[in-house]
């Protein structure tokens, strides 16, 4: 189907959800068994992230995670994110992989990331581009981990 007129994040984020909800709530229907997380620029060109659950409830976030060891990674998130990483797509790459370094097993060829850009088609980051920054991120965070040992050694 062809769309005249382009829609924002939170309209298509409700319908999904009250679609959803429909389904939760009719008899003879199945509900939906699963949760999306859907991701789009408005027409001001900012950025939102949202979440559609199950029973037909969404929530709109700035960093989220879903599916096994969600919690753990949403738990990383919040405790890492700021508005400064944000701004950075370096950095709000880096982070994700920090964020999913905590639940997987060390290595690119269990992550995929994809990227998404105002004005720009999805970016699915290819294997090696993966494998490269989770070993810049290993090799980050074990030099944070020495300097962490080596200061509470001096006190």
């Amino acid at each position: 189907a062809v769309v005249s007129t382009q829609s924002t994040g939170s309209y298509i984020a409700r319908h999904i959800a009250s679609v959803k909800q429909h389904f939760t709530q009719r008899p003879g229907l199945r509900p939906f068994g699963l949760s999306t997380l859907i991701v789009g620029f408005d027409y001001d060109g900012s950025a939102h992230l949202f979440q559609t659950d199950p029973s037909g409830t969404y929530h709109e976030w700035k960093a989220n995670a879903i599916g096994r060891s969600g919690k753990t990674v949403r738990e990383f998130l919040e405790k890492h994110y700021t508005e400064e990483i944000a701004a950075s797509d370096e950095a709000c790459i880096k982070l994700t992989v920090r964020a999913l370094l905590e639940v997987v097993q060390s290595g690119g060829k269990n992550i995929e990331l994809a990227v998404m850009r105002k004005g720009q088609a999805l970016e699915i980051l290819d294997t090696k581009t993966v494998e490269k920054l989770v070993e810049e991120t290993e090799k980050e965070r074990d030099a944070e981990a020495e300097a962490k040992k080596k200061a509470a050694g001096k006190s």
